[in-house]
């Protein structure tokens, strides 16, 4: 995974081969709204920002209006004032985010939403080490659910996923082949804790974060 400060470059699509993932950190203010995810897409569709138009599938997902490119396929997520956007084609990305804070209930939502092996795995490690270990699994079971096209209303329950530090394994995940999936933490800040997901080969992630414009 290759991280850097940069600016996007113009043809910054053509860089974007089928085996790689690219994951773009941003900073993040609420009254922006979709406008950042917004502005990166132009970027890689090649048109101006009002050019392109988001929709919302039947859990939430965003997606291109008018497709430009059949290939390309996104998603995104934020948290705070950071945001994360995943963008490569013939997958369907999933990622998600969380700041890293101390989440008092996190061993009580574990035991009663996530499976009892992750429920275990929350209970089994130091107190202060609980809450890391929650989003870990949280982020992970949300970027699997965001990649499907559902939400958490589906069940957190539904799929179960092990690992810590990176490497994450899916052992269910209902009506799917849980190995046809790759799970990836993604370490992108010591503040931040994010997974990235897809159905289909292994990728190479390339992580950036965007220069802001006073940098």
């Amino acid at each position: 995974m290759i991280s850097a400060r940069v600016q996007i470059p113009a043809n910054v699509a053509e860089h974007l081969r089928d085996d790689e993932i690219h994951v773009w950190h941003l900073p993040y203010l609420r009254q922006h709204g979709r406008a950042p995810l917004r502005s990166v897409l132009a970027s890689y569709l090649g048109i101006d920002v009002q050019q392109v138009i988001l929709t919302d599938g039947e859990h939430g997902r965003p997606a291109l209006d008018r497709v430009r490119d059949p290939s390309l396929d996104f998603n995104w997520s934020h948290s705070g004032d950071h945001a994360l956007i995943a963008i490569a084609r013939s997958i369907r990305p999933g990622i998600d985010l969380e700041c890293l804070r101390t989440r008092p209930r996190a061993l009580d939502i574990a035991r009663r939403y996530f499976t009892a092996d992750e429920a275990a795995a929350v209970s089994a490690v130091p107190a202060a080490s609980r809450s890391a270990v929650f989003l870990e699994l949280w982020t992970a079971k949300e970027a699997v659910l965001k990649a499907l096209g559902r939400g958490i209303a589906f069940g957190l329950n539904r799929l179960s996923i092990s690992g810590a530090g990176g490497l994450l394994t899916l052992h269910q995940l209902d009506g799917e082949d849980p190995g046809a999936w790759q799970v990836h933490a993604l370490h992108v800040d010591s503040s931040l804790v994010a997974a990235l997901a897809w159905r289909g080969e292994k990728r190479r992630i390339r992580l950036w974060t965007l220069a802001s414009d006073d940098r």
